[in-house]
């Protein structure tokens, strides 16, 4: 998954960056309104994470412009303001939840989590398709019940599918998904990734879980 970081405060927006990478999303930083303005119309996100209090344009006016432009990505606002005025102010101007600073990281970890889950339709934690079970909060996939083993990568590639049910995904959208800007897009290795998950998922080749469109991308089979 894919997040955008607004923050001003270069110490937090370093925390703030090292947190998320640790727990396997991608991440773009942004210091100031404008930039996290360009990032959002240049690329496409799973959530924004916005301080209010970001300079040259402040992160109301970042999240109403955004909205203003058709962006419908999730947005969790930060806050070192209190009062009840300022965060009213903030989901008025189209964020999705707030949180007060200072805060706990496993707190916004879980409404990151809940947000991306609920702009994907998926409002609980463990999904179920068909004989396969992908719990979002531990990152663990089972088969029939049985646990299966997957790399971290082959982890972030099934869940975005499942994120994104009946959704053709293409490879490009995989891959900046799953990895930093700066990651070759014309690598094969989602094939490989695909491949694998394909192995582990249906070693008898039964339930063909993930669909190839060719030339288009992938899809998780919707007879699941």
């Amino acid at each position: 998954m894919r997040i955008m970081i607004a923050e001003d405060d270069p110490r937090l927006l370093t925390q703030l960056d090292q947190l998320l990478q640790q727990q396997g999303y991608s991440v773009d930083l942004a210091d100031d309104g404008q930039k996290a303005l360009h990032l959002l119309d240049e690329f496409s996100y799973d959530l924004a994470v916005v301080d209010i209090g970001l300079p040259i344009t402040d992160g109301l006016d970042v999240i109403r412009r955004a909205r203003k432009a058709g962006n419908r990505v999730p947005v969790l606002i930060l806050t070192a303001r209190d009062r009840w005025q300022e965060k009213v102010e903030g989901l008025e101007a189209g964020a999705d939840d707030y949180l007060t600073k200072p805060f706990h990281n496993e707190e916004l970890l879980a409404r990151i989590k809940a947000q991306i889950r609920r702009a994907s339709g998926q409002p609980n934690p463990t999904i179920e398709r068909g004989p396969i079970t992908l719990d979002t909060l531990n990152e663990e996939v089972e088969v029939d019940g049985e646990y299966v083993e997957l790399t971290a990568y082959e982890y972030k590639v099934l869940e975005y599918l499942l994120m994104h049910p009946n959704k053709i995904v293409s490879k490009i959208e995989l891959t900046e998904h799953i990895y930093d800007q700066d990651f070759d897009l014309d690598s094969n290795v989602i094939e490989v990734f695909i491949g694998r998950l394909r192995k582990k998922l249906d070693p008898s080749n039964h339930l063909k879980p993930i669909e190839t469109l060719r030339g288009r991308g992938y899809r998780f089979n919707r007879q699941l």
